[in-house]
């Protein structure tokens, strides 16, 4: 299955979301940072944003890495299991 455009490397899946705090949660399978763009793309999910805040455990961090769970603020409603692509 060919890549879309706009889509980069996969670094993660949507596993929860907060519809409360506009907050997802996500596993990471590859490194995160502060200020790196990121499409949240699924079935029905299509947003493009830039990472303003990243939390391990209710604890601000700047970066994360493969394997951790974080949550991220979102503009907009995202499902389990939408694709996280960090945008080059």
């Amino acid at each position: 299955m060919p890549e879309e455009e706009n889509q980069g490397k996969e670094i993660g899946t949507v596993s929860t979301y907060f519809g409360n705090v506009n907050v997802a949660a996500i596993k990471l399978s590859d490194t995160l940072k502060l200020g790196n763009k990121i499409q949240i793309k699924g079935h029905t999910t299509d947003l493009e944003m830039t990472v303003e805040s990243i939390q391990i455990d209710r604890r601000e961090v700047e970066e994360a890495k493969a394997g951790d769970h974080v949550g991220i603020k979102v503009p907009d409603k995202v499902r389990p299991n939408d694709t996280i692509f960090l945008v080059e």
